[in-house]
């Protein structure tokens, strides 16, 4: 794609053999994976002052780790165990259970995990710049290299890498280098957006003994059809928080508005702090145990499910996924049911499940995480290739971190051997995943998902 930026007159920031944009669960890992095997440079960029993305601007919970149901099975494991192992050495988790459908949650401190973060990259000797923005790439991949413009504080500066690792969650990077992508609400509604909050001085033992979640269901149901109060939808979550005495939600709901576009984020954002604090209001004039509750944290932007999802290689779809299908170029697992918050046919918005039959998982193909027409650059977490229904179940976090790790060694491998994304031997790479404790193949064994059920007895192979 030309540049309308004369790129001539930038000074080069950096020349690195891997380039990581974004640095969200799943760009961490591929950062934190390629920086530990290859020798040469690798670079990881980020538009906020802190990595994490989802998982520490506006969640508490890892889902996707565990299959849900009475069976549990583990089914992420490598650079993702590492994290958790880093956050239970500290005590800041524990695992929530199947209480809301998606299987057994890995409650954590996300002030925590932004440290957490900081210190995996760092320690994988990766380049690791914060509040820096991907505004333009100007060459293309036939080059055999990027030239990808970026901003900070300082200005406009080139970024020349030899691989890209596309974790901007909008597919930013593969906007603007030219490749194809399916836009959230061409085809079927986009899923809505969500602006958590958090409430602190929540008396637990008064909400349990009310009668916990299935209490709050009736008392949200009937809020709205009485009209007490405005709530967007019936149902919604409020768990408990490793802080103690306090609560985290995923209840607010902005439907109808497109998160590519600037003005209506905007319009989305002011919508999720209005409706945060109807929530407020209703907690504490419903719900025991909240009477003296408030919200002490909104999160850092409201929280997007979908924009742009790239085409590639290969598409995860709906069949892919309710057939439990393993394939052989699979590179992580996923048991996570399709989970659709959309806007429903009598105008409020709810949220629709879809279970895995059989044995309650199935595997993502490699190609899933190359752009059909790429040789040089990868895409990983929810812009990662695949339909509305199966991107529904495979955006949990342990998958998009499994994403990640894969790409950071695909990556690696194509460096190192001099081939394009997709001429790279899966078999090496699925090996290469394998050997760090990633899980690639159906797992017999039912998972501990005690409270106190991690430990440490799931430390993978050092890469």
């Amino acid at each position: 794609m030309n540049s309308i930026i004369n790129t001539s007159k930038l000074r080069v920031l950096a020349e690195v053999d891997i380039l990581v944009v974004g640095a969200g669960s799943a760009g961490a890992v591929a950062a934190i994976a390629a920086g530990r095997f290859h020798s040469g440079p690798v670079m990881l960029i980020e538009r906020y002052g802190f990595p994490g993305g989802t998982s520490t601007q506006m969640l508490d919970t890892f889902y996707g780790f565990f299959t849900p149901g009475e069976y549990p099975r583990k089914v992420v494991g490598g650079i993702p165990d590492i994290v958790v192992n880093h956050l239970h050495l500290s005590g800041d988790i524990f695992l929530r259970p199947n209480t809301y459908g998606a299987g057994t949650g890995v409650n954590y401190n996300p002030e925590r995990l932004k440290f957490v973060w900081d210190q995996l990259i760092q320690e994988a000797g990766v380049s690791y710049l914060l509040h820096t923005t991907l505004v333009e790439v100007s060459s293309e991949e036939s080059s055999g290299s990027h030239a990808c413009v970026v901003f900070n504080k300082e200005g406009f500066f080139l970024i020349k890498a030899k691989r890209v690792i596309d974790a901007s969650g909008d597919a930013d990077f593969c906007h603007l280098a030219g490749h194809s992508y399916e836009l959230a609400g061409e085809k079927e509604p986009a899923q809505s957006m969500t602006t958590t909050f958090r409430m602190a001085n929540v008396d637990l033992e008064a909400y349990q003994k009310a009668g916990g979640k299935k209490m709050l269901m009736e008392k949200m149901e009937q809020a709205v059809s009485k009209g007490h109060h405005p709530l967007p939808r019936k149902q919604g979550s409020a768990h408990e928080m490793v802080q103690p005495k306090c609560i985290s939600t995923v209840a607010v709901k902005v439907a109808d508005l497109k998160a590519y576009k600037v003005d209506e984020l905007t319009q989305a954002e002011i919508e999720g702090r209005k409706q945060s604090f109807i929530y407020e209001k209703f907690f504490r004039d419903e719900v025991p145990g909240y009477e003296h509750a408030k919200i002490i944290g909104l999160s850092h932007q409201i929280g997007v499910r979908e924009t742009r999802r790239v085409y590639g290689m290969k598409r995860l779809t709906k069949e892919d996924c309710l057939e439990g299908k393993i394939p052989e170029d699979g590179i992580l697992l996923c048991g996570a049911p399709i989970e659709d918050h959309r806007k429903s046919s009598d105008g409020s918005s709810e949220t629709i499940w879809e279970y895995i039959p059989g044995d309650g998982m199935y595997g993502v193909p490699y190609g899933t995480i190359v752009p059909c027409k790429s040789h040089i650059t990868w895409v990983v977490g929810r812009c990662f290739s695949a339909t509305h229904d199966a991107h529904a179940s495979c955006r949990s976090m342990g998958q998009t971190m499994s994403m990640g790790q894969a790409a950071g060694l695909a990556a690696s491998i194509s460096i190192k051997s001099d081939l394009s994304a997709r001429e790279i031997p899966v078999s090496l790479l699925q090996d290469m995943l394998i050997n760090i404790g990633a899980v690639l193949e159906v797992p017999q064994e039912k998972a501990d998902t005690s409270r106190e059920g991690w430990g440490n007895n799931r430390n993978p192979k050092a890469l």
